[in-house]
């Protein structure tokens, strides 16, 4: 088993495992995006002044390439404490606009900061946008960053004990920590429902203690608090892993099939109504209820017309790993981007450096191949500058013209 699999992407194996997400075969591309209103807006954390532009005016002014660079997140394994020179020459290659940091690492906050600094230095960015760093700082078996500096993060089912006003505050206190390492983008709080007769049978969130309990308004509630907590320390975040995960058996980074057969689009609750929420992730389950022919995160029935349209939820649509999970065999790593921007995502998680530069070719291709895919890029990449604005790594304002063709 490589490093990359153990460093995992968004769940655990071991110590440090990840749930992931593919498709056997990629979908129409839709004609163009929609600008549905958000359910619940948040002002960003950081404010933009008078002169500011709009983040659609930064993406207009970038080329194509540089707009899809946007759309990736490359995972990167630190645990050894340093990231080699070719992930290096990668990223200054690619420009690659959001970085992953995976592996659990005990550089503590100075080192990690360090780090982040030279990830920053390696990633040419477009005018007026910065890298953001991303991490998995959930709690229990999954807190990436360790050592001095970093708090101890109790598991998400210690969390549910505390009042909604203890987690607020001990989420920004962790918040804090992030912030001060560089850190701008935390991969939680996971939303997952698992009924309490089966955590023990449900491996990718009960088995590790990684979700806020059974009640669904629990769960809300802690999720909320957790959200709201990192906002106040000016963190993005991400619920996850839409439409859920809590009545599966199998994770998702080690089986292919995982399968969801009672899930609807009336469960969702945990996955809405959110203030200061920055995005959503999306898993790669297949939920037969909602659409049995496609994994979540390639399935349009549910990204676009459950998610964007059904929800109303116009900030990023994040997915999960693409790169080095088992499932994700099942499509060419090349397709395996576009497939999930098609769908109606945002934002590629990609774990596995020795193919992001193929997965950017692929939606380039794409692109040049289907233009009705190609309208959709613009404002996929100024949903990630609005987020990059909320944490100050995009000098920016909110806003973008209404498409002219609706989604779906």
């Amino acid at each position: 088993m490589s490093a990359r699999r153990l460093s995992g992407g968004l769940a655990l194996l071991a110590v440090g495992a990840t749930l992931l997400a593919c498709s056997p075969s990629p979908q129409p591309a839709p004609p163009g995006e929609s600008a549905v209103p958000s359910a619940t807006p948040s002002p960003s954390t950081a404010a933009p002044t008078p002169s500011e532009p709009l983040c659609a005016d930064l993406v207009d002014a970038m080329g194509q390439s540089e707009q899809i660079a946007q759309l990736f997140m490359l995972g990167i394994d630190i645990a050894s404490g340093e990231v080699d020179s070719s992930t290096l020459n990668l990223m200054d290659d690619t420009g690659v606009g959001n970085v992953l940091l995976l592996g659990n690492s005990e550089l503590g906050v100075a080192g990690v900061s360090d780090l982040a600094q030279t990830l920053r230095n390696s990633s040419p960015q477009p005018g007026g946008v910065d890298l953001m760093i991303a991490t998995d700082q959930e709690g229990g078996q999954v807190q990436r960053l360790q050592g001095t500096g970093f708090p101890d993060m109790p598991s998400a089912a210690e969390q549910a004990q505390l009042s909604d006003a203890e987690l607020r505050s001990r989420a920004e206190e962790w918040g804090e920590a992030l912030k001060q390492a560089g850190v701008d983008y935390n991969l939680a709080p996971v939303a997952d429902v698992v009924p309490a007769d089966r955590v023990d049978s449900n491996e990718p969130i009960g088995v590790l203690q990684r979700g806020y309990g059974s009640d669904p308004e629990v769960v809300k509630e802690k999720a909320q608090a957790f959200v709201n907590g990192m906002h106040d320390a000016e963190i993005a975040t991400s619920v996850k892993h839409f439409p859920g995960l809590g009545l599966v058996e199998g994770n998702t980074d080690l089986e292919a099939d995982v399968t969801d057969t009672e899930t609807t689009a009336e469960d969702l609750q945990t996955f809405t109504g959110y203030e200061n929420l920055s995005s959503v992730m999306v898993s790669s389950a297949v939920y037969t209820q909602m659409d049995p022919d496609h994994p979540a995160v390639y399935s349009r029935e549910i990204v676009t017309g459950t998610l964007r349209i059904g929800l109303a939820f116009d900030k990023v649509i994040i997915s999960d790993d693409l790169g080095i999970a088992e499932s994700a065999a099942a499509v060419d790593e090349v397709d395996r981007g576009a497939a999930f921007l098609a769908a109606g995502g945002d934002l590629v998680i990609n774990a596995d450096p020795d193919s992001l530069a193929a997965m950017m070719e692929g939606v380039r291709r794409r692109a040049a191949e289907d233009p009705g895919f190609a309208t959709t890029i613009p404002d996929k990449a100024t949903r990630v500058l609005e987020l990059k604005a909320e944490t100050g790594r995009a000098k920016c304002q909110p806003g973008r013209q209404p498409a002219s063709t609706p989604e779906g």
